[in-house]
């Protein structure tokens, strides 16, 4: 039978499939952690108190990469390139979601307009991030390789998500409500797309490297598109919605990370 659990356990079992899992999530890992980076240095004097929470985000998306990059090398593997179609943050700025990549190279400090549409595009990731992260800290939270990445990386994710719930309180008490609101909406509505096309990308690229048949990659392109048309009905609702979280400041301290992922 099909279930997360048993898909995710065979492309833990075979080193190709593991290997590109890996290289996915430690590329996307990465290039979060370099766009926190920039945004902090560009932070809009007005909000200069927000940076070092902004570059703690940032060095706990490094040290997740750093995390994936560990588990292939304690298997003997070297990460192989992403492919493009699995790329989600480039995906994501292609469609216009987040600060453009131009923006952050420059030395230009950003507006507190940016700063709220970045809070915005991180609620909605961060959402998505807290979600997977969960699911296999279901499943996979006890496993004697995985199990210690799988529980740091999912706590830093339910932290980022907190985070971006307070700052944007903040922002919507300071009168930018209406903006949040409008943004929110148009980056959850992006993302479900994304998603949904990555999502189908890599069950592509891992039914190749696992030589699944087509009955079952047929199965699964219908269960991914299925999801997708409940996001787009009701479930992008729960990317927009914003409360106070019960940990508050929850990234008011350096990333820690444990030595065997350093």
């Amino acid at each position: 039978m099909l279930s997360a659990r048993s898909l995710f356990q065979e492309i833990l079992d075979n080193d190709d499939s593991f290997r590109l899992f890996c290289s996915i999530a430690a590329g996307g890992e990465s290039q979060g952690g370099w766009e926190n980076a920039r945004i902090a240095a560009l932070v809009p004097a007005s909000e200069r108190a927000l940076a070092p929470r902004i570059s703690r985000h940032g060095a706990d998306e490094d040290k997740h990469g750093r995390i994936f990059n560990a588990l292939m090398k304690k298997r003997g593997l070297q990460p192989v390139d992403v492919p493009a179609d699995t790329d989600y943050t480039m995906l994501l700025e292609r469609r216009g979601i987040g600060l453009p990549h131009e923006k952050l190279k420059s030395d230009e400090p950003l507006t507190v307009r940016d700063i709220v549409t970045y809070l915005a595009h991180s609620r909605v990731t961060e959402q998505r991030a807290s979600e997977e992260m969960e699911l296999l800290r279901r499943h996979f939270g006890d496993h004697p390789d995985l199990g210690r990445a799988v529980r740091m990386i999912s706590r830093d994710e339910d932290n980022h998500l907190a985070y971006c719930h307070e700052e944007l309180l903040r922002f919507a008490a300071a009168g930018h409500g209406r903006a949040i609101q409008r943004t929110l909406r148009e980056c959850a509505l992006a993302e479900i797309r994304v998603y949904r096309d990555v999502s189908l990308a890599v069950m592509s690229h891992m039914g190749r490297v696992l030589g699944w048949r087509r009955p079952k990659t047929a199965l699964l392109a219908a269960g991914i598109r299925a999801v997708y048309v409940y996001e787009r009905a009701v479930g992008w609702r729960r990317m927009v919605s914003l409360r106070m979280p019960e940990r508050r400041d929850a990234l008011g301290g350096p990333a820690t990370v444990s030595p065997e992922f350093a």
